[in-house]
């Protein structure tokens, strides 16, 4: 062993962190459900107090070194943060897929705390031909679309039955759960000592539409209406809170979905009134019965199209409604059986330049910068993963896959049902689309089948010139066939017809 302190010093914080390093790679194997690794003795050191002593301030000042470093280490392990760890909810469907893509690249670039973990509701048969396995880290989850004991169909409440799922069957180190959906992007990272979330204080974002607190339905569904709070979106609990707050949420969620005779659009705020925000009422419904009051923070979370608050800078886009700038606009909705994940370079109209927007009204700009960024950021999402996936080099057909879609979305436009922009009807209602949405959709589903059909007949254009040399050779041969087949058919009737004449001379001698 050396005998220069400091030289032992030095030796003892290199070993450190390898072995933190290592220590925290195995927990993070452990949450994800990972088969436990065989055992070894460094393994066991890992998990031992030997390995936690060695890290405690007593044992660095036994080693008597008069330097700041070892105070400023054991200082920064006192004020670490706790940890974090993000959930969101999918189906095994290409609809999922792409927004899961969407949501994985913003989280990775947004600097969010901790581990993501995707939750993935999916039956046996949907899992088997799921091409999807690889977009992110996962929890697989037996899907609820319907119900298996009242054969409700409500994919939604897959998202209340998942974390429940979670919960009971891995094991976290984490100290809060921040909870996202799908179609969201992360701007920048959303952390529980930013906001202020604490153990029975969850912090969310406001979903003022969700009237139902105000009225029968939270009186009914709650033994605490006056706690009922018009929160979802994004969620930022504390795993003690979560652990006893799951289980109610799916149930409240069912026990609002079953009650039809409160579907109304003037108790839900659901402008369907067909019960589809049953589960965002199971978790208002469930926290008030449990007396969890939220810190409501209107700064996480914007939806593109709408207007920023002045200086706010969000971490969260939400698109679950149309949104556009000029002639250029988004529906989620509009992509629901395009499968651009699995489509080599595969994107979605690209929205304007921010050059081309005015400098009009303020409001107005900043609103329509919003709305480009968000757009972007899914195409830059699904340009880094189709590289990642090695798709062949773009070519000039694969250029025209957005403009050709644009033009057969556009045509449509006529087709679509005026949708209401009131701020009250956000949320899940975008969910429900028309007929003559769906022909638009099949039609621009269509169109990316046409254009990248056409893409893999170029890549193969050796293949189609041996075709077209082997047609034209058996052309060439069966011309000649018929001319040579002609011309012995010319020559059997030519000596046929003088046979015929000297038969005939013949008979008038003979007479």
């Amino acid at each position: 062993m050396e005998s220069d302190p400091n030289v032992k010093r030095a030796l003892y914080l290199s070993i450190e962190c390898i072995n933190t390093l290592n220590e925290g790679l195995l927990l993070h194997h452990t949450s994800v459900g990972c088969p436990k690794p065989q055992w070894s003795k460094y393994l066991s050191f890992l998990k031992s107090k030997r390995f936690s002593e060695l890290t405690k301030p007593k044992y660095w000042n036994s080693l008597k070194v008069e330097n700041k470093l070892t105070v400023q280490h054991v200082a920064l392990s006192k004020s670490r943060h706790p940890k974090t760890h993000t959930l969101f909810s999918t189906e095994c469907s290409s609809y999922f897929d792409w927004q899961t893509v969407g949501l994985m690249h913003s989280f990775r670039v947004s600097g969010q705390p901790g581990n993501i973990t995707r939750l993935l509701s999916c039956t046996d048969e949907e899992l088997k031909n799921y091409k999807g396995r690889d977009l992110a880290p996962t929890h697989y989850v037996p899907s609820m679309n319907r119900h298996p004991l009242t054969g409700d169909w409500y994919p939604a409440i897959n998202k209340p039955a998942a974390v429940l799922h979670w919960i009971n069957h891995v094991q976290t180190d984490a100290e809060f759960i921040v909870i996202l959906d799908a179609d969201m992007i992360m701007r920048g990272p959303i952390t529980p000592w930013e906001y202020g979330a604490k153990l029975g204080h969850p912090v969310s974002t406001p979903y003022d539409y969700l009237i139902g607190c105000d009225n029968i339905l939270a009186k009914i569904h709650t033994r605490n209406p006056s706690a009922c709070e018009k929160v979802g979106g994004v969620i930022i609990m504390h795993i003690d809170d979560l652990r006893r707050f799951a289980m109610l949420w799916l149930h409240k969620s069912e026990e609002v979905r079953a009650d039809k005779d409160h579907y109304a659009t003037n108790i839900t705020g659901d402008i369907y009134a067909s019960g589809w925000i049953s589960e965002m009422y199971g978790y208002s419904f469930a926290a008030a019965e449990l007396n969890l009051r939220h810190i409501i923070k209107s700064d996480i979370l914007i939806y593109p199209g709408y207007v920023p608050l002045p200086g706010v800078n969000y971490k969260v886009f939400h698109y679950g409604l149309r949104f556009g700038v000029g002639d250029w606009s988004f529906d989620k909705a509009d992509w629901r059986n395009a499968d651009i994940v699995n489509t080599c370079w595969a994107k979605f109209p690209e929205p304007p330049d921010p050059s081309a927007i005015t400098k009009g009204d303020q409001n107005a700009r900043e609103r329509d910068l919003l709305s480009i960024e968000c757009g972007k950021a899914l195409n830059k999402a699904l340009y880094l993963h189709h590289k990642r996936r090695n798709c062949p080099r773009l070519s000039t057909t694969i250029g025209s896959i957005s403009k050709k879609i644009e033009e057969v979305l556009t045509s449509n436009k006529s087709e679509r049902v005026t949708q209401r922009s009131s701020t009250t009807t956000i949320g899940r209602n975008v969910e429900h689309m028309d007929v003559t949405r769906q022909q638009a959709v099949e039609r621009a589903t269509d169109t990316v089948s046409r254009v990248h059909g056409s893409k893999r007949l170029a890549r193969s254009s050796k293949m189609w010139i041996f075709a077209v040399w082997a047609i034209s050779v058996v052309v060439f041969l069966l011309v000649i066939s018929m001319f040579f087949s002609d011309r012995r058919r010319s020559a059997s009737r030519s000596r046929a017809s003088r046979s015929q004449k000297a038969h005939n001379l013949t008979m008038k001698q003979t007479v």
